[in-house]
């Protein structure tokens, strides 16, 4: 899949499912709980217990999902994800060795940003969208006030998305959100249904 394909298809669905875990046996079956209540689109976290197997097996396993890495704090990471066959990095903080990196292998690079400072300097990197992190601190608000001067920023908050309020982060024109542990707990059932109701909740604000 191309950056660009990539891209589109997070717009798309809107959604980005974050997972974590004690072990890699319990990211799987997150992962796969997400997957069947239709968020194919799974971040992998760093903080997961042998997180590259994890990649390695979804990627091999689950045909069709696209899989990233998450909280990738240095290139080494990025690049070891990668070679795993992450399609996109998401890191809690911008970091240019990163965003270098990724560019290099056209992958696309999602950085925690939180003031405009940030923002414009991880777009001077090529980044194409902005994770902004933690949504918790901000607030839906915040996306509309930052796209007062910046409208053509592609954001994503993360932390602090629920299905209480998933409607009005889109209604003040996100990229798309990143959910973890609102979405990611519970059974592999809970996540499934869970998941199937935050894309109901996109589809109708979306309308």
């Amino acid at each position: 899949m191309s950056k660009l394909d990539t891209l589109l298809k997070i717009k798309n669905l809107g959604i980005v499912a974050v997972v974590r875990g004690n072990s890699a046996e319990e990211a799987l079956e997150y992962a796969e709980g997400c997957i069947d209540g239709g968020i194919d689109i799974i971040e992998i976290t760093f903080t997961i217990p042998n997180a590259i197997e994890v990649l390695k097996t979804l990627q091999s396993s689950l045909q069709g999902a696209t899989i990233g890495a998450g909280t990738v704090l240095d290139a080494v990471t990025a690049r070891l994800a990668i070679m795993a066959g992450a399609q996109f990095i998401v890191s809690p903080a911008f970091d240019e060795d990163v965003a270098k990196l990724c560019n290099r292998y056209q992958v696309p690079y999602m950085p925690g940003c939180l003031s405009v400072n940030e923002i414009l300097k991880a777009l001077e990197y090529g980044v194409d969208v902005i994770k902004v992190f933690p949504g918790s601190a901000v607030g839906p608000d915040y996306i509309k006030a930052v796209h007062g001067p910046l409208p053509h920023v592609n954001l994503m908050p993360t932390g602090g998305v629920s299905l209480e309020n998933i409607d009005e982060w889109f209604r003040r024109g996100v990229f798309a959100v990143g959910v973890g542990s609102n979405l990611v707990s519970g059974s592999k059932e809970d996540i499934a249904g869970k998941a199937e109701a935050y894309l109901e909740a996109i589809r109708e604000v979306r309308k």
